[in-house]
C-alpha cells in the first residue's frame, strides 16, 4: 500500500494549517517592522507584569522637597509636582493601560464575534436587528458616546473596560458578518451542512478558523485605539482617578507645568506614543502575514 493511501484524512486535514502557520511566522519574522513593533509590545508587558520590581519608588507617595525636581541621577525621568517619582509612575501606569486596552478588546472580540457570526449565518430579519444596532452604536462620535457611558456607568477599571468593550463591538461584529456572508455558501460548509452538523458547529469549527485573520488584524489595532480612549477619559478627569497612575492622568497633571517642568507630560506621551506605534506595526504585520498575496516567494 502507497504512503498516500494510509494518509488519513485528519493528517490531510492538518498538513495546510500547518504550512499556513509556517507561512505566517516566516512572513511575519521577515517584517523588520512588525518584529519591531511586537518587541516594544513585550517589553511594556514586561514593565506590567514586573512593575513592583522594576519601578524603583512608590509611584503614589508623594515627596514634596522633591517636587518638579528634573531629570537626574536620584529621579532618572525627573518628579511632579507632589515629589513623585515619574518613571515609577509610566512603570505602574503601564499595567493599568496594557490591562484595560486587553481588557475591553477581549470583551468586544468575543460580544462582536457572536453577534457577526450569528447575524451573518442567521440573515434575514436576525441580520437585519443586529446591523441596524450596530449602526445606531457606530452613529456616535466615538469619545462622545464614551464620555456618557463613563458618566452614566461611573468610572473606574472595569467600567472603563466594559465601556471600551461596548463601543468596539460594531467593528468585530461588522467584520465577521462579511466573512460569514462570504464563506457560508463555500463547498466545505455547504458540505458539512450536508451531513448534518449544527450551526455552531458549522461557524465555529469551519467558518471562524477562516475568517481569523481579519480579526486578529483588527483586535491589535482595536488595543491601540482601546489604550487611547482610556487616556483620553483619564486626561479629561473622568478615567482612572487619582491618585492611581496612568499615562493620561500624567498628561492631565503635566499639561499644567509644560513651561517650567515639561517633564512630566512629555515622557508619558512619548511611552503612550510608542506603545500605540507598536501595536499599530504588530498590525501590519500580521496583515500582511494573513494575506497570501503577499507571501510570495517564501
Amino acid at each position: 500500500m502507497s504512503l498516500n493511501s494510509q494518509t488519513t484524512h485528519a493528517d490531510l486535514t492538518l498538513i495546510p494549517a500547518r504550512s499556513e502557520r509556517s507561512l505566517f511566522w516566516r512572513a511575519f519574522s521577515r517584517n523588520v517592522l512588525a518584529v519591531m513593533g511586537a518587541a516594544i509590545i513585550a517589553a511594556m508587558f514586561l514593565l506590567a507584569i514586573f512593575a513592583d520590581y522594576l519601578a524603583p519608588y512608590d509611584p503614589d507617595l508623594p515627596h514634596l522637597p522633591d517636587k518638579l525636581t528634573p531629570p537626574s541621577s536620584t529621579y532618572l525621568l525627573g518628579t511632579d509636582q507632589f515629589g513623585r517619582d515619574i518613571l515609577s509612575r509610566i512603570i505602574f501606569g503601564a499595567r493599568v493601560s496594557l490591562f484595560i486596552g486587553v481588557g475591553g478588546t477581549a470583551l468586544s472580540f468575543i460580544v462582536g464575534v457572536t453577534l457577526g457570526a450569528v447575524s451573518g449565518y442567521a440573515g434575514k430579519w436576525v441580520d437585519e436587528i443586529l446591523m441596524r444596532a450596530m449602526d445606531i452604536v457606530m452613529a456616535f462620535p466615538f469619545i462622545v458616546l464614551a464620555i456618557a457611558l463613563v458618566v452614566l456607568m461611573g468610572t473606574g477599571l472595569l467600567n472603563l473596560i466594559l465601556v471600551i468593550g461596548i463601543l468596539r463591538v460594531p467593528q468585530f461584529a461588522r467584520v465577521l458578518r462579511s466573512s460569514v456572508l462570504s464563506l457560508k455558501e463555500e463547498e466545505f460548509v455547504v458540505a458539512a451542512r450536508t451531513v448534518g452538523q449544527t450551526p455552531v458547529r458549522i461557524l465555529f469549527r469551519h467558518i471562524l478558523p477562516n475568517a481569523l485573520g481579519p480579526l486578529l488584524v483588527l483586535a491589535s489595532l482595536s488595543i491601540a485605539t482601546a489604550i487611547t480612549t482610556e487616556s483620553a477619559l483619564s486626561f479629561l478627569g473622568i478615567g482612572i482617578q487619582p491618585p492611581q497612575s496612568t499615562w493620561g492622568t500624567m498628561l492631565s497633571d503635566g499639561r499644567r507645568y509644560m513651561l517650567n517642568a515639561p517633564w512630566i507630560a512629555t515622557f508619558p506621551g512619548l511611552v503612550l506614543s510608542l506603545t500605540i506605534f507598536g501595536y499599530n506595526l504588530v498590525g501590519d504585520g500580521l496583515r500582511d502575514g494573513l494575506d497570501p498575496r503577499t507571501r510570495k516567494g517564501l
